[in-house]
Parts: C-alpha cells; structure tokens; sequence
C-alpha cells in the first residue's frame, strides 16, 4: 500500500482487511485486552510496532484501513497497547514519522 497507488493498492487494500478482519475476529476475540489476556505479551510487543506504523502509512498513502466500526476490538487493542507506560514512553514521535515516511514513499513512487 505504501509504495503503490491505483489499482495496486486497492488490491493491497483488499488483501489488507481480510488480514485484519482475521486477526479482530480470531486473535483479539472474547474481548481481551492483549493479544494473550489482560497481560501484555510477546505477541502484543512484536505487533505493536506494526500497529503504530499503520496509522501514519494510512496517513501518507491516503488509505484508510483500521476504521472504529469495522474494527472495534483492534482499535480498543490499540489504545490499551498505547496506554501501558513503558509502551508509550518509548513510542517513536508520530509527526516525525509521517515526515519521514512521506519523503520515502515520494522517492519510492518516482523511481522505475
């Protein structure tokens, strides 16, 4: 999604949702906080990354993928893996991040 545009990222986009429809259903099921319960786990710490990152690659590219309606037990993951201090304390600077990351997907989408 990042590093497409038209057709190409709405097939990203497609692909995207079915993978996070999965994981709200499946994985974050029965209401738990984390991924394993109400204890941070492992699981929680290596998704945790990719999830900060999703919102400011939606931001850049345009697209929006984790909507509150169509993922509430993701979105809520996502505040409670926020809220844990050591988390949040160590979380990288998000409008650094969307300044960086937009340079990059300029550069990726000018290339051949």
């Amino acid at each position: 999604m990042f590093r497409s545009s038209g057709e190409e990222q709405e097939k990203f986009k497609k692909e995207s949702l079915e993978m996070l429809k999965t994981i709200e259903e499946m994985a974050l099921g029965d209401d738990k906080k984390f991924f394993g319960g109400d204890e941070i786990s492992l699981v929680d710490i290596a998704f945790g990354a990719h999830a900060h990152w999703l919102g400011v690659i939606e931001e850049v590219a345009g697209v929006k993928l984790l909507e509150a309606h169509k993922f509430p037990r993701f979105q809520a993951w996502i505040q409670n893996f926020k809220q844990v201090p050591v988390i949040n304390e160590n979380l990288p600077d998000r409008d650094q991040m969307v300044l960086t990351f937009k340079r990059i997907r300029e550069s990726l989408l000018a290339s051949p």
